[in-house]
C-alpha cells in the first residue's frame, strides 16, 4: 500500500490550459478521422452502385 501511495504522489495533473489543449487536439483528430471515413464510405457506396447498377 505504501508503494501505491508513493507512486500516486508522483502523478502530475495537467494545468487547465494543458487540459483544454489536449482536449481540442483529440476533438480535431476525431473530426478528421470521421470526415475521412465518411468520404471513404460515400466513395465505396457510389462505386458499388456504379458497378452493380443502381
Amino acid at each position: 500500500m505504501r508503494q501505491v501511495i508513493a507512486e500516486l504522489k508522483k502523478v502530475v495533473r495537467p494545468t487547465r490550459s494543458e487540459l483544454l489543449q489536449y482536449t481540442s487536439v483529440v476533438l480535431v483528430f476525431v473530426l478528421v478521422v470521421m470526415a475521412f471515413i465518411t468520404v471513404l464510405d460515400l466513395g465505396i457506396g457510389r462505386v458499388t452502385l456504379w458497378l452493380f447498377g443502381g
